[in-house]
């Protein structure tokens, strides 16, 4: 009998040991502790979200996060998550053109997001009229982040030595006395200067709007390398006025101190700074959490404190007196919700889009190959 109950109890303690390790497993961590995005949008607004978000990470999951951003303009970030084929070395790509997300869900390198409806819901349909501008994808492939206008900066000592008053809308750039004045990027090597671009031409018609932007070549002293590189040559008073300028890359330089003005004509492009979690992402734990932090008051906040507009009516850039939120309300014309106003829209996402190369195209051939013969002709 008692034979029998020892080799009784090793069976069972053979049986029970596996299972107790099993159950004394730790639990699967709630994100993975990596992070990389791909990403147009410039470090001044990557690298605090970032960092902030590693920090939210380790006091509520107690998890050292490691983080990266690999810069990339909107073209080349694109062209790279095609060529991965769905084995993406980045978990997110952020920032851009909602239309160029569509076609990367329509070739399947998007995952859906698949946040919390309540948190979905904070973040409206669109925003704009009469042509609304989409701030999350219906598919659930991608949402709006932020809003960030596309406008103009200039240097007010430069303008007053020039004679010119300061300038409110885009046709203010034709003016004689700015020719050499004005810096801008070329639309192939940045997204927002493309969408200015398609805003003159769906503005004016193909004809009319080309003689304009051929004009503005006219006038223009610089074609930047980078859009990032717009405003600082105005803030340092190398040129007068900067074009197709986002707001946050320029309030970066006032924050620097510069003598910097920020002003979006009416018909501005608006951005929702889309993002999404590539198809194949190595942390989709991860991913996901830093896009619901992303729209959470913290990550909206911190956000705001670099010159760009709350994604849901429920936020406002607000902040104590002399805060650095309260000098971007100042910066940007006393705005502090993009749902306060009236906003006009005239980009038409999907016309843009399909003649992207075209456009390009046409700017090599007609403007940028016979750059020193618009200065002399306007």
């Amino acid at each position: 009998m008692h034979r029998h109950f020892t080799t009784l109890s090793v069976a069972l303690a053979c049986t029970l040991i596996p299972a107790y390790h099993a159950s004394a497993q730790a639990p699967a961590p709630a994100i993975e502790d990596e992070l990389n995005l791909i990403t147009p949008v410039a470090k001044t607004l990557t690298d605090p979200t970032l960092a902030d978000f590693a920090k939210f990470a380790k006091e509520r999951w107690n998890i050292t996060l490691k983080t990266s951003a690999l810069a990339a303009g909107t073209p080349v970030a694109y062209g790279q998550i095609v060529e991965w084929k769905g084995r993406p070395q980045v978990d997110i790509f952020w920032g851009g053109e909602s239309a160029l997300f569509d076609k990367l869900a329509e070739q399947k390198l998007l995952a859906t997001l698949d946040l919390p409806k309540s948190v979905m819901d904070e973040v409206p349909i669109s925003i704009g009229k009469p042509k609304p501008i989409a701030l999350k994808d219906p598919k659930g492939f991608w949402t709006g982040t932020v809003l960030e206008p596309y406008g103009m900066v200039f240097h007010p000592k430069v303008l007053q030595r020039l004679g010119v008053a300061e300038p409110k809308d885009w046709d203010d750039l034709l003016n004689p006395k700015l020719k050499g004045h004005v810096a801008q990027c070329a639309p192939t090597r940045s997204s927002s200067s493309h969408a200015s671009y398609e805003i003159i031409l769906q503005r004016d018609g193909d004809d009319k709007g080309w003689e304009w932007l051929r004009h503005l070549a006219g006038n223009t002293g610089l074609f930047t390398a980078r859009s990032r590189d717009v405003p600082s040559v105005v803030a340092k008073g190398e040129f007068a006025v900067g074009f197709a300028v986002p707001s946050y890359m320029a309030f970066e330089d006032r924050l620097a101190g510069f003598d910097l003005k920020f002003v979006a004509p009416k018909t501005a492009y608006i951005t929702p700074e889309p993002i999404g979690v590539l198809a194949g992402a190595k942390h989709p734990k991860a991913a996901r959490a830093f896009i619901e932090y992303l729209l959470s008051e913290r990550g909206q906040r911190v956000a705001m404190e670099r010159g760009v507009f709350p994604i849901t009516p429920k936020y406002k850039v607000q902040g104590a007196p002399g805060s650095t939120a309260e000098r971007a309300v100042e910066f940007t014309g006393g705005m502090r919700s993009y749902f306060d106003r009236e906003v006009t829209n005239i980009y038409e996402d999907d016309k843009a889009q399909g003649r992207y190369e075209q456009v390009n195209q046409t700017f090599r051939k007609e403007i940028e190959a016979v750059a020193e013969e618009l200065k002399k002709k306007y």
